[in-house]
Formats: structure tokens, sequence, C-alpha cells
């Protein structure tokens, strides 16, 4: 049995993302990046739905699309990020699906936080070559 019911998924994401957008810290940055929110929260209801019961439905490149970011991508911002993913998944979900998804999204987080700094110090390193342009729905 899969850690997490695909019903689930798209009410996880509309909560998680209604605080997000309310938090001082997150809410301006997801404002400039996200101008359809109803699209965003399909993409990443497909997302969870890939990631946590590898249906395939997301067709995205999660690492590109944050890259455009990467220097909002703070430690500080990541931690928030997952605090409140934990509350979510922790009032919406059984235990054990609560669990799962926080799981995997420490790793999600920690891969694009790897991401952003190799994009930082990248830039750092070399500011006279051209800035390759990467092709991206939104956040």
């Amino acid at each position: 049995m899969p850690p997490i019911e695909s019903a689930a998924l798209r009410p996880l994401v509309e909560a998680f993302y209604e605080r997000v957008r309310a938090d001082p810290l997150l809410g301006p940055i997801f404002a400039a990046a996200v101008h359809d929110w109803d699209d965003h929260h399909a993409r990443l209801t497909d997302f969870w739905s890939t990631v946590m019961l590898g249906t395939g439905l997301y067709k995205g490149s999660p690492v590109a699309l944050h890259i455009r970011h990467a220097s909002a991508m703070t430690p500080e911002r990541f931690e928030r990020w997952l605090g409140l993913w934990r509350e979510t998944s922790e009032e919406m979900l059984p235990p054990a699906a609560a669990a799962a998804v926080q799981a995997k999204a420490a790793r999600i987080a920690q891969s694009l936080q790897l991401a952003a700094d190799f994009h930082r110090q990248r830039a750092t390193t070399r500011p006279h070559a051209p800035a390759k342009e990467l092709e991206c729905p939104s956040l």
C-alpha cells in the first residue's frame, strides 16, 4: 500500500501553499514567481503524485525551475518551507503518510539547496560567463 492516498495530495498542496502565501518570509517570493495558482497547485499535485506514488504525471524539472530563484533560496527559507510542510502534513495526513512526505520533502529541499549553492558559487567564480537561460514553466 502506498504511503499516501492520491486523493489527499491536492488538498495537501492547496493548504500548504495557502500557508506559504500568507507567510511573511516566503509569501513575497512565491507571489513574484507564481502567477496562476490553480496551475501551480495542479503541477505540484502531479509532482507529489509522481514522487510519492510513482505515477509519472509530473514532467518538469524542479532543479531548473528553482535555479531561476537561487538568490532567494536561503537556508532560512528552506527551513521555513519545511516547517510549513511539516505543520500542514501533520494536520492533514495520517502519521505514516505525514512522515513519508516530510522525509521526501527534506531530501528534495537538500537537493534544491545544493543546486542553488552550486549555481551561486559558479556565478561568483565565473562572472564573465554568459548566463544560460533555462526554459521552465513556473515554480
